[in-house]
């Protein structure tokens, strides 16, 4: 199932970032509203697994709970880094040897198909595009999949090939500048499906999506 992070629940999600773990009321008190709209955000937040509940006893009485943030919580709050990274890509772009240049890309799209390898699994190219989207996906970055119009390939048969759509850009600001960053996810991707991806349509082009085709 999927969930939407309400704007209500971006103010816990920061507050557990900042200050750690913390019980209903401490959350009551410190977002200024009563614990049990405290207790109605936490149970959505948890079930959207950026936030879970930790419980201590102490002697015969009532248990207490107190919440924090996981890893995926984590990462969805205090990352803008869209500053830091324009700057770092700047630098990129300002590499004059293009033998240089794609020898860093490639370096850069291996090692962030490096962090999300582990999550990504299949036997099939489609499979593995499907976990890309799963991925992407509680990024908040949609993609989705589905497989091309039959085309006929050098032995005369009669083919559909796999197709990673990008329905939102995971880099707008980045794009907007240089499309080379557009070259850094095809590999990007590529290394994660297992295999070279075409870009087949790029919204730089006016196209409304992003198309990957794979092989």
């Amino acid at each position: 199932m999927d969930y939407v992070t309400e704007s209500s629940d971006i103010g816990i999600l920061d507050l557990l970032r900042k200050a750690g773990p913390l019980g209903v009321s401490q959350l009551a008190g410190a977002a200024g509203v009563t614990a049990t709209a405290v207790r109605q955000r936490l149970t959505r937040l948890m079930a959207q697994e950026l936030v879970d509940r930790e419980t201590t006893r102490a002697g015969r009485g009532r248990p207490s709970h107190r919440y924090r943030l996981t890893e995926k919580g984590r990462r969805q709050t205090g990352a803008n880094f869209a500053d830091l990274a324009l700057a770092l890509w700047q630098e990129v772009r300002g590499i004059e040897d293009p033998e240089v240049r794609r020898g860093l890309l490639q370096r850069i799209a291996k090692t962030m198909a490096k962090m999300y390898g582990t999550q990504v699994t299949g036997a099939t190219t489609t499979d593995r595009m499907r976990a890309v989207s799963r991925v992407f996906a509680e990024r908040n970055v949609p993609f989705e999949v589905s497989m091309s119009a039959a085309e006929v390939d050098a032995s005369g048969e009669s083919v559909s090939l796999p197709v990673l759509t990008a329905l939102a850009c995971p880099y707008p600001d980045l794009a907007e500048q240089d499309r080379t960053i557009c070259a850094m996810e095809r590999m990007m991707l590529g290394e994660l499906v297992g295999g070279p991806l075409k870009l087949a349509e790029c919204r730089l082009d006016g196209e409304s999506c992003c198309k990957f085709v794979g092989n």
